[in-house]
């Protein structure tokens, strides 16, 4: 009965071409009934004469449905278990490519669906990967948004391929990059990159081989840069950042790994510039102006640091990592000036500092730590004794190294 039924699609697909309509509106809707009957009670041997007979007549009034029905009846047909010899399987196959051509040709609407389906087809029940490529490729074109199962098709060809012949060697790593970056998420794509290169650095080398052919495409720069990033090769990451940024100015993540990046390389005036650029962009996102305090720490102007880390906390609405970093500066300021009573006093200054941002925030080890490491800095009894201090007169810290600080400590 299937081998009759293989005759009988084939017959009818051969003779589609040469066949003349000769139904009328109404004989044609009783055909697409009876076919559409069939098919829903899964009587796909008797649906599918009746499904040929209103593809030869009109193969575009009923097109919304009745391609994807003809699919389904001979996928499976092709796979029932009466479905035995491979002359048969390669008659469905061939009438089932036959089907998908003719939507193809009369159903624009469904065309990235019918392609993407043709290639798969031509990739597994014909088994001719290589011969499917073009067909991906160009259901890709129609439809970049397809399914990342689709693109890991025509990856998984390119990688089977790869062995005998680097340029799909390049094609896959450029399309396993794709699929990383659309999900960054999913660790599959970064393991297929891993199991293609001996190194990161032939990955980044092809990312920017890829990005000198076409400078002007930024998807390229940034995942040229993106790769160098990942490894902590900032100095190389510069160009294509900075090339970003110039050409999309007003994209908070090109600025913020720029500017991370000049920080990085203690390229402190354009890292301040940058953090400057993305607070203009961002400014309700508190850690801009934390880093760019960093930046000013680093440069010793601790009175600017402290206030991008008060502000910081102000946009957060209490932050204590930031209140952490206000305590830094106290104790930076007092290991750069010496050792006498004032100098221990800024100590504890740090210290009642970084009890409050551990108040703010319990799970801040590192302040409690600092706290710790300071015990032997901060003044004791008798340094409070030996000046006349009695528990909780307050002490303004003044002198040289401290005219910035204009804070005070009450004696404990």
């Amino acid at each position: 009965m299937i081998f009759l039924l293989t005759v009988l699609i084939s017959m009818s697909a051969n003779s589609f071409a040469l066949t003349s309509a000769s139904m009328d509106s109404l004989e044609l809707l009783k055909e697409y009934s009876l076919f559409n009957e069939y098919h829903k009670n899964k009587d796909y041997e008797s649906a599918l004469p009746f499904g040929w007979n209103v593809l030869k007549n009109d193969p575009v009034r009923f097109s919304k449905w009745i391609y994807y029905k003809m699919e389904d009846a001979i996928w499976y047909l092709r796979d029932s278990v009466e479905t035995t010899t491979d002359e048969q399987k390669a008659s469905f196959t061939d009438t089932m490519l036959y089907v998908y051509n003719l939507a193809l040709e009369h159903y624009p609407d469904g065309a990235p669906y019918f392609q993407l389906r043709k290639a798969f087809i031509i990739q597994t029940w014909k088994s001719d990967p290589t011969a499917s490529i073009k067909e991906y490729e160009k259901a890709f074109e129609m439809d970049p948004s397809a399914n990342s199962y689709w693109y890991n098709q025509l990856a998984q060809i390119y990688k089977s391929l790869a062995a005998d012949d680097p340029d799909y060697k390049t094609k896959a790593i450029d399309m396993f990059t794709f699929l990383s970056e659309r999900e960054p998420d999913n660790s599959v794509w970064n393991t297929e990159l891993e199991s293609l290169v001996e190194n990161i650095d032939e990955l980044i080398d092809l990312a920017k081989r890829s990005w000198d052919f076409n400078k002007d495409d930024l998807a390229k720069a940034w995942k040229y840069a993106s790769l160098c990033l990942k490894v902590n090769e900032f100095q190389r990451a510069l160009e294509p950042l900075e090339f970003l940024v110039e050409k999309s100015p007003e994209t908070v993540n090109y600025w913020n790994q720029l500017a991370s990046a000049y920080h990085k390389l203690d390229m402190l005036d354009k890292a301040a510039d940058g953090y400057r650029k993305l607070i203009e962009l961002d400014p309700k996102a508190k850690e801009h102006y934390l880093n760019l305090g960093l930046v000013y720490k680093e440069k010793n102007q601790l009175a600017t640091a402290r206030t991008q880390f008060l502000k910081a906390n102000e946009v957060a609405g209490g932050w204590g990592l930031a209140i952490f970093y206000e305590g830094l500066l106290y104790e930076q300021a007092a290991r750069s000036c010496g050792f006498d009573f004032m100098d221990k006093c800024v100590y504890q200054l740090a210290v009642d500092t970084y009890r409050r941002a551990a108040g703010m925030d319990p799970a801040l080890s590192q302040a409690r730590d600092r706290v710790s490491a300071l015990s032997s800095s901060v003044p004791t009894q008798e340094d409070y004794f030996l000046r006349n201090y009695r528990k909780g007169q307050t002490i303004t810290i003044t002198g040289n190294c401290y005219g910035w600080i204009g804070k005070s400590i009450t004696v404990p």
